[in-house]
């Protein structure tokens, strides 16, 4: 799942065409940007990580030693004196809007790249060492597919020898996760360092069951090169691994919370600000949105009260969900039925509210042991939906409605697809995610739940609301923590005071929120930015207006910051409505 954020820096965007013709025109300017482009993103995918969903991708773990540092930071610090002074007003309209996207990847990469953000390579419930462990997790499906694996196993000690060099950078300039959000990170590089044989790593799991299409010679030669690279190259580098954090990292890191309280932390936090939101906001602006929006919500969840005929003021409502039972599955397998339910049931309604629907489908499983203690509540992207089974008291049935429209259809594991599947795009923008757009598209998704029909009780729209509360919440927690002085206990209280998730489930978020600042405020805002362009558009057009057609539009133009969001709902406005297929609307 390629989840990367990228910022959108103010350029000015002037409308859509009328018709999704992405490719540059034969202007000099739209041949010279799109050199500019192509170059650098052909450039950039060479570097980057394995990727599944990416066949461009490399097959091998990437170089991210200093040499490699210092290219990115001149080649991106290049590109964007290049972008400073390109001559914007000659572009295609097409290509203005690449470029309004191209220029805030740009400068989102240029950003991290300035303030070493590749000294700090995990956060509260992600890192390096469990992306690897996700690779392993892939589809094998051929002989090649097998052999770039093992050469994948071969390169850890180098990949994390690297990471490890970083991460003692980090440590001697105080720019790591807060201690606090580390505390039992290592659990999940326990399995492979402690391995007593090959076949006990989880890195050897692919070897289990192999394709029948691989003749059974070539079966046993793989995998006794998966034993060797094993026992050679992934045990000893988890070991040496799992040494470094418990003995360096974890005790050396940073005791505070606060994005503030890093080298350059004012600065630091509002680029991750520009990043995930895509606007100028300041913490202080961002903190009062949510609290106006925490208050609105509020008045929404009393009026379930009232119609459920509860007795009692809402901390005791929210009492009452943490602890009834009938509210909670017994075993995993209920909550994996209820999300296949609930997704299924989207299903019969799609049509009706989406014109274009991606082709590709997506898989629902359970969020694999050795990382869900510490991860979210589920998590979707193209072909996956995870959900989190552990701790059944802490994941109420209640909630599985918006959590599976937002994870999985029509949110990441549609939005997503739709994106990779539009080859009028660029690659640029086809492969890449913006967490405003995506994020905030699939909050919208949540909040579509109520048009569709798909909360069928009060108590699964109070979960929906909850949900709602819980990402105007972590408006106000974000900018907290890491702007106005709250403690971690503080921002639990918020949250716990505010919405119906269950105590464990509060943890591990806001831990998450510590760890990865300016994050947690891409979804509302974006949101906000989908509801506003829906209500533009219902107005300006009235009976013109076509939920069909404005989905098609917003879900078009891929992963794109706030402006080009607003643009297109122009662009739709003053083409009468009509979307981008019209022949299925």
């Amino acid at each position: 799942m390629n989840r990367r954020s990228l910022m959108f820096s103010g350029v000015a965007v002037l409308g859509l065409a009328a018709a999704p013709a992405w490719a540059a025109s034969a202007g000099s300017a739209d041949k010279r940007f799109e050199a500019i482009y192509t170059a650098e993103y052909d450039w950039r995918v060479s570097q980057s990580a394995p990727d599944e969903d990416n066949p461009n991708a490399p097959k091998r773990l990437p170089d991210v030693g200093p040499a490699v540092q210092a290219e990115r930071l001149k080649r991106w610090t290049e590109v964007s004196r290049q972008l400073a002074g390109f001559p914007v007003a000659e572009l295609s309209v097409a290509n203005k809007i690449n470029f309004a996207v191209y220029k805030g990847q740009i400068d989102a990469l240029l950003a991290e790249q300035k303030y070493r953000e590749y000294e700090k390579p995990l956060s509260a419930d992600t890192s390096f060492w469990g992306d690897v462990a996700e690779w392993s997790r892939g589809s094998f499906r051929t002989e090649d597919d097998y052999r770039n694996y093992i050469a994948m196993l071969r390169e850890i000690p180098r990949y994390y020898g690297q990471q490890i060099v970083n991460m003692r950078s980090g440590l001697k300039r105080g720019f790591t996760a807060a201690k606090i959000t580390l505390q039992g990170r290592e659990a999940g590089v326990v399995l492979a360092a402690e391995a007593k044989t090959p076949q006990d790593s989880p890195f050897y799991a692919p070897f289990k069951t192999m394709p029948a299409v691989i003749p059974a010679t070539v079966q046993a030669e793989l995998r006794g090169q998966a034993a060797d690279a094993i026992t050679k190259d992934v045990t000893p580098a988890h070991a040496g691994l799992l040494a470094f954090l418990r003995n360096d990292y974890i005790p050396g890191a940073r005791t505070s919370l606060a994005a503030y309280d890093l080298p350059d932390g004012k600065a630091y936090y509002q680029s991750k600000i520009v990043e995930f939101t895509t606007t100028e906001h300041t913490p202080d602006e961002i903190h009062a949105i949510g609290l106006s929006e925490v208050a609105k919500i509020r008045g929404r969840m009393l009026a379930v009260i009232k119609e459920v005929g509860f007795q009692g003021d809402l901390p005791a409502f929210l009492t009452y969900l943490r602890t009834d039972p009938k509210f909670y599955a017994k075993t995993p397998q209920e909550l994996l039925n209820r999300a296949a339910w609930v997704a299924k049931t989207f299903d019969g309604k799609a049509s009706q509210w989406f014109g274009r629907l991606p082709r590709s489908r997506f898989a629902i499983k359970p969020v694999p042991d050795e990382i869900a203690p510490f991860y979210t509540g589920g998590r979707g992207g193209p072909g996956i939906y995870l959900v989190n089974t552990y701790d059944l008291p802490s994941r109420p049935l209640y909630s599985q409605v918006a959590l599976t429209l937002h994870e999985s259809a029509p949110g990441h594991a549609f939005q997503m697809p739709l994106a990779a599947e539009n080859k009028d795009l660029p690659a640029f923008r086809r492969d890449t995610y913006l967490s405003v757009y995506g994020e905030g598209w699939a909050l919208y998704c949540e909040t579509l739940g109520e048009d569709m029909g798909m909360y069928e009780t009060p108590y699964d729209r109070f979960g929906m609301l909850s949900y709602q509360m819980w990402r105007a919440a972590r408006l106000a927690v974000d900018t907290g923590i890491h702007a106005k002085g709250w403690t971690r206990e503080q921002a639990r209280q918020y949250l716990h005071d505010n919405t119906a998730m269950g105590d464990h489930e509060i943890g591990t978020e806001v831990d998450r929120y510590i760890a990865w600042p300016g994050q947690a405020l891409s979804y509302y805002m974006g949101m906000l930015a989908f509801q506003e362009g829906r209500a533009r558009a219902e107005k300006a057009l009235g009976p013109k207006f076509n939920i069909r057609a404005f989905h098609d539009a917003v879900l078009e133009i891929g992963s794109a910051p706030i402006p080009v969001i607003q643009a297109r709902v122009d662009q739709l406005i003053a083409d009468g409505g009509k979307g981008p297929y019209p022949d299925e609307e």
